[in-house]
C-alpha cells in the first residue's frame, strides 16, 4: 500500500482526488499524461484499496477509499515536506 502510494506519479493523483471525485478524462486533462497511463495508476491504487470507484454510464469516477486514506495521504504529504537532516 505504501510503495502504491510512494511513487510520485500516483501520489498526485491521490492529492487530485483527496476531496472530490474525478473520471479518468478530468485526470487526463489535469496531469497531461495519457489515458492508459493514468488506468493503469488508478487499477493499481484501486487494488491496493487506496481509491474506489463508481460508473456513470460511460464514465468511471474515482475518489480516496475513506477517511483512513485521506489521513495516510496528510501524513505523507506532510512528511515529504518535512526537512531531511
Amino acid at each position: 500500500m505504501l510503495s502504491a502510494a510512494g511513487e510520485p506519479s500516483r501520489l498526485a493523483l491521490l492529492e487530485l482526488l483527496d476531496g472530490r471525485e474525478l473520471c479518468v478524462s478530468d485526470l487526463v486533462a489535469l496531469t497531461g499524461d495519457p489515458m492508459p497511463t493514468i488506468s493503469q495508476r488508478l487499477r493499481l491504487l484501486k487494488t491496493e484499496g487506496l481509491l474506489r470507484s463508481r460508473r456513470d454510464g460511460k464514465h468511471v469516477f474515482y475518489t480516496l477509499a475513506d477517511a483512513h486514506v485521506r489521513e495516510l495521504l496528510t501524513n505523507i504529504l506532510r512528511h515529504a515536506a518535512e526537512p531531511l537532516g
